[in-house]
């Protein structure tokens, strides 16, 4: 296969929402990818006959309408542990950038905690079960290019992370349209007992009869925003017929609920149909190709794709047996998903908001700086280096994670042989980054991993239905021995550098004197090779086999592919 750094072409512009008088509706992606735990008593078999006691009851005890971690701990029946996850993760995946809990520095976040409403939308999403992975539509032609099965597989378990996502079934990740598409199906199941639980009851006309007010229904953006991207509409009410013209000045008229059901439901129809026709169009298009070619430019697709749209994230997918290279100026803001990717090595070098990988293996992803959460699910042999503020590792085996992390990474379903290690690599823009997504180097929690069930109810590819009853495996720490410095190649050597000149994360002791100590063998051969008085052919002769040996250790760990990619540039 011909390596090469995959480029992206730059996405189209933000349409004009005052232009467009009817945006459309879409679902929030984040509460549905980074949003859920797998906690037992946060999964309701029927959510609106539990919650509603549970909403009572946080209202109890709530200051100005929010709870903190001792509130959530006693109505949920949690440890403080887990209750202070579910106001780290909740924070993490709020619509409004502004909240308090947002904003919250570490040590505030217990006592400042959530809205109710936010918190009750939250824990009423931990029923949604994500989509299931889709068959490749040409498996025979992706079966001729894409790696082998696990080696893993019949060994440790069935459940195999590669196994599952790709092997014998060659399952993809859904596309972006399927998950809105199912996240939407979602959401009109659920929307009446949504609303119900926002609405507040009409005095003297009985249980049936309620209303939402304008405060209220601005919550339902931690499920929905109109527009092409969420900041299009800000004010969700201004989309909306019976909200749009309400003085700011007087405290808006409640509307009936029955009302606002009716409304979002024909939105949430509508939307669904345009993306049935968008998933029609490209499923049954026109195509020339024929036999054999068909099938080649099916495997090329795959193994090549780097697509982005004006809503979702950037998709990197089925990149294999080459290096992939992503700055600011491409990424800066969004979010990204890798997956499927195989023997490569991946550079996402800008800050992000979020940002998934998926069913990867035997490759090396660096992130630069994730403000939001990250998720890494059903990989294999992968390196990931990232600088994040919250991390999720779900199903994956023989993984390893150098980490900058503010809270505690996580750890949920059947992991195996994880391991963790402090950050390890640094570029010019890495603290400009940073502090642009607020992300805080003094505090690196990577020696504190939280594991939890090691059955994921929310993942329908590997586990049935049920809470969890066991915990996962956790992660051990990389031995310091072992501990290397990654270094980032100064792709763009034109371009303006950044500040940054060093790991601004401080190593722990154990791993800085091993540094300091190879740092010092290192000068200490040099030296001692300046200092041996050699002939001239025995200085060549010398020059050539260390030479020699950095060759084999290129071909041995595959970093030649690298140096083949900085020469193409």
């Amino acid at each position: 296969m011909t390596e090469e750094v995959i480029d992206q072409s730059s996405p189209p512009p933000d349409p004009d929402p005052i232009q467009n008088p009817n945006p459309a509706i879409h679902p929030r992606r984040v509460p549905f990818e980074h949003g859920l735990l797998p906690i037992p008593n946060l999964l309701f078999t029927d959510p609106i006959q539990t919650l509603a006691p549970i909403k009572q009851k946080l209202a109890s005890s709530a200051t100005n309408n929010r709870v903190g971690s001792p509130a959530i701990s006693e109505a949920l029946s949690i440890s403080s542990d887990h209750a202070r996850l579910v106001l780290e993760t909740l924070a993490s995946v709020l619509h409004s950038e502004t909240d308090p809990l947002v904003v919250a520095k570490p040590e505030e976040v217990d006592s400042i905690g959530a809205d109710v409403r936010d918190l009750v939308l939250f824990m009423y999403v931990q029923s949604y079960k994500r989509l299931m992975p889709r068959t490749h539509k040409d498996s025979a032609a992706v079966a001729d290019v894409w790696p082998s099965a696990s080696a893993f597989d019949g060994y440790l378990s069935a459940l195999s992370p590669i196994q599952l996502v790709r092997s014998n079934s060659r399952r993809f990740m859904p596309s972006p349209a399927d998950e809105e598409a199912h996240q939407l199906s979602y959401l009109q199941k659920h929307m009446a007992n949504i609303i119900s639980l926002l609405a507040d009851p009409v005095e003297g006309e009985g249980d049936e009869s309620s209303v939402l007010s304008l405060e209220s229904f601005e919550h339902i953006r931690f499920l929905l925003h109109f527009g092409d991207k969420g900041s299009d509409v800000p004010s969700l009410s201004q989309a909306t017929p019976f909200f749009k013209n309400s003085n700011p000045a007087m405290p808006a008229v409640p509307v009936p609920a029955s009302q606002v059901h009716d409304w979002l439901l024909k939105k949430i129809a509508s939307a669904m149909e345009n993306i049935s026709d968008r998933i029609s169009g490209k499923e049954n298009g026109p195509s020339n190709a024929s036999g054999q070619e068909a099938a080649t430019a099916v495997a090329s697709e795959a193994l090549n794709k780097v697509s982005s749209n004006d809503r979702g994230p950037c998709i990197i997918e089925g990149v294999s047996k080459t290096s992939l290279f992503k700055q600011a100026s491409d990424l800066k803001g969004r979010s990204v998903k890798v997956a499927n990717c195989h023997d490569s090595v991946i550079y996402l070098l800008a800050p992000l908001r979020y940002a998934t990988v998926y069913g990867c293996s035997d490759s090396t992803i660096v992130l630069g700086a994730a403000g939001k959460a990250v998720r890494v699910e059903h990989c294999e042999r992968v390196h990931v280096i990232a600088a994040t503020k919250r991390i999720c590792i779900a199903n994956c085996r023989e993984c390893v994670f150098f980490l900058g992390v503010n809270q505690r990474p996580l750890i949920v379903g059947d992991n195996h042989k994880l391991q963790v290690a402090p950050y390890n690599t640094f570029y010019s823009h890495l603290e400009e980054h940073m502090t642009e997504v607020g992300i805080v180097p003094t505090i690196n929690r990577w020696n504190e991993p939280f594991a939890l069930g090691a059955v994921d109810p929310h993942d329908s590819l590997s586990h049935p239905t049920g809470a969890s009853d066991k915990q996962s495996e956790s992660a051990s720490f990389v031995d310091p021995n072992q501990f290397t410095n990654f270094l980032i190649p100064n792709w763009f050597a034109g371009e303006a550098l950044g500040s940054t000149k060093d790991n601004p994360f401080p190593l722990p002791d154990a791993y800085l004197a091993v540094q300091q100590s190879s740092l010092k063998n290192l000068e200490e051969t040099r030296q001692s090779l300046r200092e041996t008085p050699l002939e001239e052919n025995r200085k060549r002769e010398l020059t050539t086999a260390f030479h020699m040996h950095f060759k084999d250790w290129l071909y041995a760990t595959g970093n030649v592919r690298q140096l083949y990619c900085l020469q193409g540039d």
